[in-house]
């Protein structure tokens, strides 16, 4: 069992945000429910699979938890400013990307993505729509057997290899989760249609509105010595790997080293290498609860957000992770009565990231929730504690919105809400 030393008092390697995080009443919650949050977060932690784990909750807008454990790398205690790698989880942020190019006129995303990508028709695949790349319903899920992994690193190269390949399932009836592939094709589209990268396209009209400090794909030179460097953990099981290594295109102990190599860092790999702060994807999840504002300023339009986070189908098994999942246009959502953001949440939309990286607003409880960490086991003691933080958060966060309302839940006035 791989895992890392916990000392007893965690205090020395906490960073915890006092200045910002509320009284619980201030987000209609008791002291006792956050503080089994908060000890179940702290158990999370205990565990030992994490080198680095840092959580960010937002209820009504209010920040109630705001902190970090843990070390950065080797013996450098982190800090709630250091940056984390998404893995999976960036794809929720390119998905809005892609809703933002709909909703600026650039694209539709009912048309072909060959439309606006010739070369995409390649081998049976001209039909595919950008909906379908979103819904992971393009059949073009894993990278190519054989592939140099090193190629990935190059946006060209691997664009090339992806609208060169195959679809499985040219008539889009499969659903097969793309962990790498689909954003080296949505950074072209991107590309294509405005003239800017995906890094240049997020800073334009997503991280600077917002005031994000990182929120970035890639990262600066001056940024890469401060980063939180990954690591994996856990139990070590070798069909568990082969699994793993036939969705992720390569063995989970080669993905992780693979994100702690320079090249990783300089590189724009939109369904992989978003790095930001818990508190700055909390930020993100709470500026589409509050339907595309943030602070005043409009980042999004209602109707936009409610197009990438409605539900597009039930619960199907995804034949890449074989496990039941349910999506919308670029986010997993979650279920009842149980479902991957904890016990009845079924209108909860996020993403995960490799591994245990947990994302979501659930807009019935009026949460923001940013769950991020380092270390990567698969299989390992964290799991019941993971499971009961989860919990604990769905439990002490109480519905407070009737998603049932004669009021369509995108025309509900949720920032006046706020206000009040």
């Amino acid at each position: 069992m791989r895992t890392e030393q916990v000392p007893q008092d965690l205090s020395g390697i906490a960073d915890i945000d006092h200045a910002a995080e509320v009284k619980p009443a201030k987000a209609d919650l008791s002291p006792e429910a956050v503080a089994r949050i908060r000890d179940a977060f702290e158990a999370l932690y205990r565990t030992g699979v994490y080198p680095m784990l840092s959580l960010c909750l937002r209820r009504s807008g209010e920040i109630v938890l705001n902190r970090s454990l843990g070390y950065s790398r080797d013996n450098e205690v982190a800090s709630l400013d250091t940056p984390i790698c998404l893995f999976s989880a960036s794809k929720a942020v390119t998905a809005i990307l892609m809703h933002l190019l709909a909703q600026q006129g650039k694209i539709n995303l009912l048309h072909p993505v060959s439309h606006y990508l010739p070369a995409f028709a390649a081998k049976g695949k001209g039909s595919i729509t950008v909906l379908q790349l979103l819904t992971h319903r393009s059949g073009i899920a894993k990278i190519p057997e054989g592939t140099e992994l090193d190629l990935l690193y190059d946006h060209d190269t691997a664009l090339a290899m992806i609208c060169d390949a195959a679809s499985t399932d040219p008539h889009a009836r499969v659903q097969g989760y793309h962990a790498l592939t689909s954003g080296f094709i949505f950074n072209e589209l991107i590309k294509i249609t405005t003239g800017l990268d995906a890094q240049q396209y997020l800073h334009r009209y997503i991280s600077k509105p917002m005031g994000m400090r990182y929120f970035r794909f890639g990262l600066n030179k001056r940024d890469q010595a401060h980063v939180a460097m990954n690591k994996a953990t856990g139990m070590d099981i070798a069909l568990i790997n082969r699994a793993l290594a036939s969705v992720l295109g390569a063995t989970p102990d080669t993905a992780v080293d693979m994100t702690n190599d320079p090249r990783f860092y300089d590189a724009i790999i939109p369904s992989a290498n978003l790095y930001a702060t818990a508190e700055e994807v909390s930020r993100f999840y709470q500026m589409l609860l509050n339907h595309g504002q943030w602070e005043g300023v409009r980042i999004l339009d209602p109707l936009t957000v409610h197009q990438a986070t409605r539900p597009l189908g039930g619960f199907q098994l995804d034949r890449s992770l074989m496990l039941p999942m349910r999506y919308s246009a670029g986010f997993m959502l979650g279920g009842s009565p149980v479902g991957i953001y904890g016990r009845d949440t079924q209108y909860a939309f996020g993403h995960l990231g490799y591994a245990n990286i947990m994302c979501w607003a659930d807009p019935q409880r009026d949460i923001a929730v940013s769950l991020m960490n380092t270390g990567k086991p698969v299989i390992g003691p964290h799991m019941k504690s993971l499971l009961m933080l989860m919990n604990a958060i769905s439990e002490a966060c109480e519905p407070v919105f009737d998603m049932t309302a004669d009021t369509p839940f995108y025309m509900q006035d949720r920032v006046a809400h706020l206000e009040r």
